[in-house]
């Protein structure tokens, strides 16, 4: 009886150090988890709008694991994994996760997609694209920011991330076409070298409307004959997509 005692005390003993390890390694794991129960609520709150009440399981696994805090300053980590958007200087945000999680499941990425994204900001949009898939391409137009997000993304790990700064509006023509595109600032239309340089059977996501208007979450598709379509998802809220256009 007494080795038996001994055996479940050893047991505990070893469970809690494990625990106390994991904790230590990923401290804000459970604030991860916490955001990623706030995102299936808003949702299921949405479903009529995007026509479906549950998002790609691996999109939402990547989500929960990927550290938002490392991608926001250090004066907005406390609200890091908070269901909102924040400031990351030069005027601009980090988007809402639901935002990132919807925008990213509605791509349908595969893991040898050809990804396009304007907009690099502090590249957390990048790193959620560069767990799903192999091959990443960015544009920020804001230097320091662009410079900033580099070296976050390789520090980070996210080698297969390749970035550039200039404007996004024209694309990144010498490495089209692209699987995908996704957009994370607000145009006023879908601007048509983007759209040139879309695959044939591939997806753009992207916001489109002023700032001081109602915007649109657009999925546009272009079909194996090239013919494009657009239908609107939502309404939201981004900054706007700047450049000489």
């Amino acid at each position: 009886m007494q080795k038996l005692f001994k055996l479940i005390l050893s047991y505990f003993i070893a469970l809690l150090l494990v625990v106390g390890v994991c904790e230590a390694a990923d401290p804000r794991q459970e604030e991860r988890q916490a955001m990623v129960r706030s995102i299936v609520k808003d949702v299921n709150e949405t479903s009529r709008y995007i026509g479906t009440d549950e998002l790609n399981p691996r999109v939402m696994e990547v989500i929960g694991r990927v550290p938002r805090h490392e991608f926001v300053p250090v004066e907005e980590r406390f609200a890091a994994y908070e269901n909102i958007p924040l400031p990351i200087g030069h005027g601009q945000t980090i988007s809402q996760p639901y935002i990132v999680a919807l925008m990213t499941d509605l791509l349908k990425l595969k893991p040898d997609s050809r990804v396009l994204e304007i907009g690099t900001g502090s590249g957390y949009q990048a790193a959620i694209l560069a767990e799903l898939c192999e091959q990443v391409f960015t544009i920020e137009i804001i230097e320091p920011l662009g410079e900033e997000a580099a070296e976050r993304l390789q520090r980070l790990g996210y080698d297969q991330v390749q970035l550039r700064i200039g404007d996004g509006y024209y694309g990144w023509k010498e490495e089209s076409p692209f699987d995908v595109i996704v957009v994370t600032a607000a145009a006023s239309h879908v601007p048509p070298p983007l759209i040139q340089q879309l695959k044939p059977g591939g997806r753009m996501v992207i916001p489109v409307g002023s700032r001081f208007m109602v915007q649109q979450l657009l999925l546009v598709e272009k079909n194996d004959q090239g013919e494009v379509t657009t239908r609107q998802i939502l309404p939201v809220r981004f900054v706007p997509l700047t450049g000489t256009h």
